[in-house]
């Protein structure tokens, strides 16, 4: 009987295989030829001496062995890059580069600041932010690109743990030549007659706009007359301005504008409207220092206990 027998590279390259669920989009990441990716994982299977993946069509998905192997890969890959930021520490080099995610508004408008923050902590860690939106971001961090990310409305993927950050309120943004400019709140039935430019399927204002629709009684924001849909915050905020429509947007966001005058924020009447962003991360994965660090980093700027 041959002994199983595989290395680090394979399992590599396997893992984002299983991830992404695709030899080619796998390829790009590991910065190899398709056919290269194909190569490896065949050497793996021999090495191996089982199937390890089914392609089912254009979908690739692991055997009940592709499974157990999976587990524990991502759990040694998640020890080799653990022991080289281990040992930099030891050797006093603070040192490395960390990934994180943010969705719109914690991307734009509150890690950059703290970024920097941090780098005055840790100069020689270089910090690379991605932002998207909230179901963008939440599946880049599943996969493995993000090792945390911070997004405006909570999961309920069962792989992902939360950590309960900063409160936000949530606006109707007007603007400044509006007929409500001058009001402090408006009612429900006054806010359904009006046109909205609203954010993209996937934003996570949107659902907690959604939500908050619908337990007031309406049908959520399906109820609402969408002049257009708009992919940030910013673009929504140049519609507002420019006259396409008005919109629920996270004050936080609208901090410029207000002081500006560029656009004005009133409130609904009987329908407050706060929700948190929240710190997360995949618990199948092991933290590296770098991200215990930022995490730590993180959850001291919050006002709210960890959870």
């Amino acid at each position: 009987m041959t002994s199983v027998d595989f290395d680090l590279r394979q399992l590599e390259i396997f893992c984002k295989v299983v991830d992404l669920g695709s030899f080619s989009k796998a390829a790009k990441k590991v910065f190899l030829a398709q056919a290269s990716v194909s190569e490896r994982i065949a050497t793996l299977e021999k090495g191996v001496g089982a199937r390890l993946l089914d392609r089912l069509g254009r979908q690739v998905v692991p055997t009940k062995a592709g499974k157990l192997l999976y587990k524990h890969a991502t759990l040694l890959l998640d020890h080799k890059r653990t022991i080289c930021l281990e040992m930099e520490n030891f050797l006093g080099n603070r040192q490395g580069r960390i990934h994180i995610g943010g969705s719109t508004i914690p991307g734009e408008y509150i890690l950059p600041s703290l970024i920097g923050r941090y780098k005055k902590k840790y100069p020689l860690v270089t910090v690379l932010l991605t932002i998207g939106d909230t179901s963008e971001i939440k599946e880049l961090v599943l996969q493995g690109d993000l090792e945390l990310a911070i997004i405006g409305a909570k999961s309920s993927h069962k792989n992902l743990v939360h950590y309960e950050l900063w409160q936000d309120e949530l606006v109707l943004a007007v603007p400044a030549g509006h007929q409500w400019a001058k009001k402090k709140k408006v009612s429900l039935k006054e806010l359904l007659d009006e046109t909205f430019v609203l954010r993209e399927k996937g934003s996570g204002t949107l659902k907690i706009l959604d939500s908050f629709l619908n337990d007031s009684g309406s049908k959520g924001e399906s109820d609402l007359k969408a002049a257009a849909r708009l992919g940030s915050s910013t673009a929504v905020m140049e519609g507002i301005k420019a006259g396409l429509g008005v919109s629920i947007l996270s004050s936080t966001a609208l901090k410029t504008e207000l002081k500006a005058g560029s656009i004005k924020a009133l409130r609904i009447k009987n329908l407050p409207m706060f929700r948190s962003f929240y710190l997360i991360r995949d618990k199948r994965r092991i933290s590296s220092p770098l991200c215990r660090s930022m995490l730590d980093f993180l959850l001291t700027t919050s006002h709210k206990p960890s959870g």
